[in-house]
């Protein structure tokens, strides 16, 4: 009898971690804009984050603006799936979204902290963060960079 209980016992536990595995999804962060929930690919809607190879400069010296702001954001994120309200569809394909963590946008997390711009070009939603970051010298805005879409621009100028 009790090898019979022993065996339900696990068999219970492996269901439920099986069921556990099937509900998680993957998120991938791409870059300081760009996530991935699952197959589903999010760019995050009214901001800019510097590129992944883009380099800014503090004090003489070059630095990986772009790997940290995907940094601050994978962090931001850690093990929580956000939560993605989607505005519209991208010339990539990718889904334009706000997401969020624990209800806060990530969009304004990544603006406020100086990691991203206002993408004014597409909404004045963010333009008061970036106006907080700028003030206070938080993120890129403590160093000299270009403008993400201008960075871009300039890689296609080439």
């Amino acid at each position: 009898m009790k090898k019979n209980v022993n065996f339900s016992f696990f068999f219970f536990l492996f269901l439920l971690s099986t069921i556990s595995f099937a509900n998680e999804k993957k998120i991938e962060v791409i870059d300081g804009d760009t996530i991935h929930i699952g197959k589903l690919k999010y760019r995050f809607f009214g901001i800019d984050a510097p590129e992944t190879k883009q380099i800014c400069e503090k004090d003489n010296i070059k630095i990986q603006c772009g790997v940290i702001a995907k940094n601050v954001l994978k962090n931001k994120i850690g093990d929580k799936v956000p939560e993605c309200i989607v505005k519209d569809k991208d010339r990539y394909q990718r889904l334009v979204a706000e997401c969020f963590i624990d209800k806060e946008s990530l969009s304004r997390f990544m603006v406020r902290e100086g990691y991203a711009v206002a993408y004014t070009q597409y909404s004045k939603d963010f333009v008061e963060d970036e106006k907080y970051a700028k003030e206070n010298k938080l993120g890129i805005w403590s160093m000299s960079f270009q403008i993400p879409s201008e960075y871009r621009k300039s890689l296609r100028n080439k």
